[in-house]
């Protein structure tokens, strides 16, 4: 299975959206594609306002951990996605990883529930436009044009 990695420095709030909503998408439309989320100074726990707004939507990210990139993981993954190296880029995962593409997305560290919506929206359209291009969408494309459709 095909995989796409998310990174960002502490793995505790847009590469763990990034990574559920993923999967969660690829396992609704049978899409042989995981995705996966690492960072580069993982916290201890992924952020409370990430917990509750992908709650929301029903996934449950209560039990996810931060994990520690390593090579091996960057290496495996067909696509690497950085969430946003403007944050932090004294530990910006793109330092190391070649072949990336970078959201430019703002950490949700200590923000409110409706900023943290917002993020996990815009996350949720990136993710589909992710999917779009990578050949594992096969004739899933229209259904996942519709969805981008129906966020506009």
């Amino acid at each position: 299975m095909t995989t796409a990695l998310f990174v960002c420095v502490h793995n505790a709030g847009r590469s763990q959206m990034a990574a559920a909503i993923l999967n969660r998408l690829a396992g609704r439309l049978d899409i042989p594609i995981s995705g996966a989320s690492a960072g580069t100074e993982p916290s201890g726990r992924v952020h409370p306002n990430v917990v509750s707004v992908m709650d929301e939507w029903g996934i449950d990210l209560s039990r996810s951990r931060p994990r520690l990139l390593t090579n091996d993981m960057a290496e495996s993954a067909r696509r690497v996605v950085t969430m946003g190296c403007e944050v932090d880029g004294a530990a910006c995962p793109a330092l190391f990883l070649k072949d990336i593409e970078d959201w430019g997305l703002p950490d949700p560290a200590g923000k409110g529930l409706d900023e943290a919506r917002e993020l996990r929206d815009e996350i949720y359209r990136k993710v589909i436009d992710l999917v779009l291009g990578m050949p594992e969408a096969g004739d899933r494309r229209e259904l996942l044009v519709k969805l981008v459709e129906d966020c506009d």
